[in-house]
């Protein structure tokens, strides 16, 4: 935090006592957010959403905090983020909103209703919440990188402004898509969306043991590891910058990516290797090359991401530092090393394969379409299962897909990002976007801008717009220019449908067809009961 000096400086410049509402307070990023504005010497008072089933979390919570809560620093409000009154109660006479509450995988795929509800329903109700009130609080609103896609080494790396193309059958990442679209074209007056990276938390290895979720992250992958404590951080930074009015202008109404430290970005495959050897192993000791997804997952290096640690100074914890101290908090992790490899496999991997959410479960059960999303089909999930390791091409180990030699050092190094087209010259300022840039970024994705009059540099007046399926909607220049944002199907119904799309869609081809066949033509969807559906087009 900032040292006392500057603390006591910084609350002279305040007129007032400052209050933070947040949202999904008992969460891993929720907890290192509460941590670090409880023992912010800026002392803000607190009120945190709970639902009302989470009452073994709220006690603790009260515990933890109890002198908090004695003073009257932290206050709870009991209630769902879809509950227009608790949100009202939530947000009254409060600052600034922080809104982590988010219903991830695997609950998501488990219960596709709850991520409805609190990922796009609740955010529309806060987001109404906060347009009427008066006084309105500033938004901080955080969204992920799911929203990026699938990646492998063709296009590792991400920045905001890059075609969103949520992956088939993640109702997580449709859900975010839409909750963070709503915000972008709200009318709440200051706000701000920072895309979460994955993240590493105490709980990750107990959370990750207990469901076939694991099985559908891609050993090729490429992730950028920030921690909960990194990412506790940077809100409480952004929050003490801004109460003290320093963040201004280049922080508000604008997107980012919560980036982290260069040594961070790994790949899937490096992650389960690190975790392995808590216990004496490897990745190989204890998976199979056809146990995990080939493709339809998220996860990206970020070109960008060091923007809001330029502003905000967050960027601390390597993933090193993170596995050495759940080494010394787990410590029972070392006796594993005493226990032979396949009992571990048998026991702790293998009997996660009947999960419901793992492909060995689809493939035993013919789900055809899940297979398809992943692994391309069932044949080349067969396929797949007789490779192994002296066959199958690492990227961590300098090998791409075709199992060719490639200079790993030089794919890390940003200088030499492959990046994705904007459809225009992403790197011009907003004063100077015109309504070429419009209509040439309309046209790549295949359709066309509809408004006869726009303002150069007016990034924030919706204009309309048409799709490649003569569909019209309505969307502001930077939610599509600079968010990446393109009305398809996704925005309203569970329906996944890029096979199509890209073949119209120039912005879109450029990624989807990394991991997909030009000549692939199917539709994923899910029904009014959330059950996912499969078809030819």
């Amino acid at each position: 935090m900032q040292p006392n000096a500057k603390a006591e400086k910084t609350k002279e410049k305040m007129k007032k006592e400052w209050t933070v509402a947040v949202t999904g307070v008992t969460g891993n990023m929720g907890q290192a957010v509460l941590e670090q504005l409880a023992a912010s010497p800026l002392q803000p008072k607190v009120r945190a959403l709970i639902l009302p089933s989470d009452k073994k979390r709220e006690k603790r919570l009260r515990k933890t905090y109890a002198a908090l809560c004695k003073s009257g620093r932290l206050h709870i409000v009991r209630g769902n983020l879809a509950d227009l009154a608790a949100v009202r109660e939530l947000i009254a006479g409060a600052d600034y909103v922080v809104n982590l509450a988010a219903v991830i995988p695997p609950l998501s795929d488990k219960r596709p209703e709850l991520a409805v509800e609190c990922n796009q329903t609740g955010v529309q109700t806060l987001v109404a919440a906060i347009e009427a009130a008066r006084p309105q609080p500033k938004l901080i609103h955080i969204s992920t990188v799911a929203l990026y896609g699938n990646r492998d080494e063709k296009h590792l790396w991400a920045r905001v402004g890059d075609p969103l193309l949520v992956s088939p059958y993640d109702i997580y990442s449709a859900t975010k898509l839409r909750g963070e679209f709503c915000v972008l074209e709200s009318s709440v007056s200051a706000w701000a969306v920072l895309r979460q990276s994955a993240m590493l938390h105490k709980n990750m290895l107990a959370d990750n043991m207990k469901d076939g979720l694991m099985f559908h992250t891609c050993f090729n992958a490429p992730l950028e590891w920030v921690t909960a404590h990194d990412s506790g951080v940077l809100i409480a930074h952004i929050l003490e910058k801004d109460a003290a009015g320093e963040a201004g202008e280049a922080f508000w109404k604008h997107v980012f990516n919560i980036g982290s430290l260069a040594q961070n970005r790994i790949t899937g495959y490096d992650t389960f290797n690190e975790g392995f050897r808590l216990i004496g192993g490897s990745g190989k000791n204890f998976f199979r090359p056809g146990m995990n997804a080939v493709r339809n997952f998220h996860g990206v290096w970020f070109a960008d991401g060091h923007k809001l640690e330029e502003m905000f100074s967050y960027q601390t914890q390597s993933t090193a530092q993170y596995w050495a101290e759940i080494a010394r908090t787990h410590r029972y992790y070392a006796l594993a090393k005493l226990v032979p490899k396949a009992l571990i496999r048998k026991a702790a991997i293998q009997r996660l394969e009947k999960d419901e959410n793992a492909p060995a479960y689809w493939n035993r059960h013919g789900d055809i379409g899940k297979l398809t999303a992943f692994f391309g089909g069932q044949e080349q999930y067969n396929a797949l299962q007789k490779a192994d390791w002296d066959a199958f091409p690492l990227l961590c180990e300098g090998k791409n897909a075709k199992g060719e030699p490639v200079d790993l050092a030089a794919l890390k190094d940003e200088k030499n990002a492959a990046l994705l087209s904007h459809g225009f010259e992403s790197e011009k300022a907003d004063k100077d976007i015109s309504a070429a840039d419009l209509r040439a970024v309309a046209a790549a994705h295949g359709g066309a801008l509809l408004s006869e009059r726009f303002t150069t540099g007016d990034v924030y007046t919706p204009v309309r717009w048409r799709t490649q399926d003569g569909e019209e909607f309505s969307a502001r220049p930077y939610s599509v220019l600079r968010a990446g944002h393109w009305f398809n199907r996704t925005y309203t119904q569970n329906v996944w449908e890029f096979d199509r799309l890209a073949r119209k869609d120039s912005l879109y081809a450029q990624l989807w067809y990394d991991t997909h066949a030009q000549n692939e033509a199917f539709v994923y969807s899910m029904d009014e009961n959330l059950q996912t559906k499969f078809e030819r087009e």
